[in-house]
């Protein structure tokens, strides 16, 4: 059984029809695909982290080693698991649309990093110097079926466009005078 692509999956023909709906309204109303999302990110005991996105409550932490409790995944750990979930979705969407059969779709992410530049040992950028992710495919589509899907959900990832390009970002402060 395939899980996306060809028609004959059930779960492929529900996201082609709800991909495809999609388009449909984008391209009558450009206005509807515009918006911001909103996540909140509390310190709750020393670094451990509560995260509310929606209607989504997680938490982050960092490892013992850094003073943490160790209690949840790191930043960087959601960061990469963004990206990896980000292509893996697209992967399938695109799949199911274009009618290609994925049997099992897996994207691992490896991010190359200096806690010197986080710890301020080293003068340099703090952020991955490096990002790669490998990209397994089950199908029995021929590969060059693969990779147009592969490289048509790439062009489209908004993740993958994160992480490839700088993104102006903006700080405010809302300051609240303590004792």
């Amino acid at each position: 059984m395939t899980l996306y692509g060809c028609g004959m999956d059930a779960q492929a023909e529900h996201i082609k029809t709800k991909f495809e709906g999609i388009v449909d309204a984008l391209t009558r109303d450009p206005a509807l695909g515009k918006g911001t999302g909103s996540t909140v990110a509390r310190i709750r005991q020393g670094l451990t982290v509560e995260i509310e996105a929606g209607p989504w409550k997680f938490i982050a932490d960092m490892p013992k080693t850094s003073g943490g409790a160790q209690s949840g995944p790191t930043p960087g750990m959601y960061g990469r698991a963004a990206l990896g979930s980000c292509l893996a979705i697209g992967y399938a969407m695109r799949a199911a649309r274009n009618g290609v059969a994925f049997e099992d779709i897996e994207v691992e992410v490896q991010a190359d990093y200096d806690d010197n530049a986080v710890f301020g040992t080293i003068d340099t950028t703090p952020g991955y110097s490096e990002v790669r992710f490998i990209v397994r495919v089950k199908s029995s589509a021929p590969e060059a079926e693969v990779l147009r899907v592969l490289d048509e959900a790439d062009r489209h990832s908004p993740y993958l466009d994160v992480f490839r390009r700088a993104q102006k970002c903006t700080r405010s402060l809302e300051l609240t005078q303590g004792r």
